[in-house]
């Protein structure tokens, strides 16, 4: 089996719910040894939540734990804190999620394990950041994107904010946090030196607003919702056909000449007004009626707005090796999505489930930090 490019580092998880275990996860594909710490009675928080729940285990958390290990450590004993230090101590990488200050207060923070530990990277995830005004506050993925302001240009024109269906928030930090954590491992490889890597989910819903934000800095005026249509790009929408909806991106001069062409449009085509983006944008209240009346009496048989079961049945889904199975001690058969980032010559793996609560404590006790099965038992309280 080919090493990632990752192989050889070892991450300490210190996070729970889904930015940090996202963040981790894409380490672990990628080669990363990735050591889980949980709370021994309840585990990461996503354990609990559900249905549906296979075999014991959350569907939920299932989705961004594979790769790793668990090991069960109770912070609030001392002996447990201790063995904490010595897993710092050996990793290249701690990555942590908990509210700014909660591992100062034990000695955990990025002040005092790098003082004593100056190689180790140590990422940060939290809600508004380690700094500002709002440092202190908690930050959960719909609270950041209503006030990150993705909730105001989300949902149709005349309807309320909407949500977007994934936590894009928490997955916007996680995959921010991978890019600072592999930007710090190219510095310490110049300098020997680790460092801070501080990501908020704030700062990442609010650098996804890009254009959104251009234009307001532009123009002064407040982007609103525009339901599935483009404010800068038109045609660019979804439109009812016979057969189903039909989503219609265009997006420049020569693609517009082709589907007038395509689609029996040849007025259109001919027409001054339309003939480029920004006139098709700024006359977009007669286009698009005109457009409708036409898509609305054929069928349509692809770029449907699919449902999720439709999209992981699609063959490009399979042959990108997309969905990724497994077995799991509890579970059975997991079916998993699979590694995004194709790399030609050391591609991600996933090579293990996602581990049940503590499965690895004794092993990482004993292989990592040499201790004996007395020991081991009185650290755990047993």
């Amino acid at each position: 089996m080919t090493e990632g490019p990752l192989a050889g580092l070892t991450i300490l998880d210190l996070t729970r719910v889904l930015s940090g275990p996202y963040c981790t996860m894409l380490a672990a594909d990628m080669g990363a040894r990735v050591i889980k710490i949980e709370h021994p009675e309840r585990g990461d928080d996503t354990r609990a939540w559900g249905p549906p729940f296979v075999g014991g285990e959350s569907a939920y958390f299932l989705s961004v734990n594979r790769n790793k290990e668990s090991v069960a450590l109770d912070f609030k004993r001392p002996a447990a804190r201790a063995a904490l230090e010595g897993l710092a101590a050996r990793a290249d990488v701690i990555v942590e999620n908990f509210r700014p200050g909660t591992l100062d207060a034990i000695g955990l923070g990025y002040r005092d394990l790098s003082a004593r530990h100056p190689k180790l990277i140590y990422v940060s995830i939290s809600g508004f950041g380690q700094t500002g005004p709002r440092r202190d506050e908690a930050g959960y993925d719909a609270i950041v994107q209503a006030e990150g302001g993705l909730m105001s240009v989300t949902g149709m024109p005349d309807g309320p904010p909407v949500r977007l269906g994934v936590a894009i928030a928490d997955l916007a930090a996680g995959m921010f946090a991978f890019q600072g954590l592999l930007l710090a491992l190219i510095a310490r490889g110049r300098t020997g030196r680790g460092q801070l890597v501080d990501v908020s989910l704030f700062d990442s819903v609010a650098a996804l607003l890009t254009y959104q934000a251009s234009r307001y800095f532009v123009s002064g005026e407040t982007p609103g919702r525009t339901g599935n249509r483009h404010a800068s790009i038109a045609p660019y929408d979804t439109f009812d056909t016979a057969g189903g909806v039909l989503v219609l991106a265009v997006g420049n001069d020569a693609q517009w000449q082709q589907f007038c062409q395509t689609a029996g449009l040849a007025l259109l085509a001919s027409d001054e007004r339309y003939g480029t983006n920004a006139g098709r944008v700024r006359h977009y209240a007669s286009l698009r009626p005109a457009i409708a009346g036409v898509l609305r009496t054929r069928m349509v048989d692809e770029w449907l707005v699919r449902s999720i079961d439709e999209v992981l049945a699609d063959p490009q889904i399979a042959a990108r090796a997309m969905i990724e199975t497994l077995d799991h001690a509890t579970a059975g058969t997991l079916h998993l999505l699979g590694v995004p980032t194709k790399l030609s010559d050391t591609p991600g793996i996933v090579h293990s489930p996602p581990p049940r609560l503590g499965e690895h404590t004794a092993q990482v006790l004993r292989g990592d930090l040499g201790l004996d099965e007395a020991a081991i038992a009185s650290l755990l309280g047993h």
